[in-house]
């Protein structure tokens, strides 16, 4: 029979697995959100959406479901209309945007991949919100240069998700600052990094983790100093830095 010490020693080791996108030190308290606040209250296209993502092999690059549900609210909350989402994925957080928005709001959605997306497109189709995104496949950074070329493009968008390579934040960041307008919101993925941003240089993480832990401590840093922006970083799923424009 396990001693006490050997159930929490193994407790800790699943909440490293399943715990990826809630930085909370219990299973069973992040367990009690979704099941309490999030999952009574997920529209049923997001719910069939998670479950189909679930069973694809790069599942763990999925926005939660927690995140999914904040982010709905936060765009009705600023009234957004024009937005951008930079890394889709299967299209979670891009559903919970497109639910959020009035009837005539936009999504200019760009990913590298448009097979995954293609995965989710029928359930957003379903939903009856498909019209309202506008998908390119390939790199952001030649997309958002060549908008940043056209005047009437600048400080055009209410609010802009970024979740995609994390070696070329920075390099949005610079971006997006022009495109957001003022008092418009960019929200940065992962910023906590799987809690990497706080462990020792000699902890046991998984390549990828450890590969782009000093990308996310630098755009931190950056963000943190950025006299353009007012931040706020929230512990929701793996960490998402909210920015909001001030000049």
């Amino acid at each position: 029979m396990a001693t006490n010490q050997e159930q929490q020693q193994n407790q800790a080791g699943r909440h490293q697995e399943v715990g990826h996108k809630s930085l909370l030190q219990s299973d069973a308290l992040y367990q009690y959100i979704l099941e309490t606040s999030v999952y009574p209250r997920e529209p049923e296209a997001m719910k069939e959406l998670r479950e189909l993502t679930a069973k694809h092999p790069w599942n763990i690059m999925t926005t939660s479901a927690d995140e999914g549900q904040f982010l709905n609210m936060l765009l009705k909350l600023i009234n957004a209309k024009n937005t951008m989402e930079i890394g889709v994925y299967t299209g979670y957080s891009l559903l919970a945007t497109a639910l959020a928005l009035p009837d005539d709001g936009k999504i200019l959605a760009m990913d590298i991949n448009r097979e995954n997306y293609e995965l989710g497109l029928p359930v957003i189709q379903k939903a009856g919100v498909a019209h309202k995104i506008d998908f390119k496949e390939g790199p952001a950074l030649p997309v958002l240069d060549l908008m940043l070329e056209d005047g009437k493009n600048h400080g055009s968008f209410d609010f802009i998700f970024v979740d995609a390579d994390k070696d070329n934040y920075l390099n949005y960041h610079k971006r997006l600052i022009e495109l957001v307008k003022v008092g418009g919101l960019i929200g940065y993925d992962n910023t906590l990094w799987n809690g990497s941003v706080v462990a020792p240089p000699d902890a046991p993480l998984r390549k990828y983790v450890r590969y782009y832990r000093d990308f996310v401590l630098e755009l931190n840093k950056a963000l943190a100093a950025d006299p353009r922006i007012e931040i706020c970083q929230l512990p929701v799923g793996d960490g998402i830095t909210l920015c909001r424009r001030i000049n």
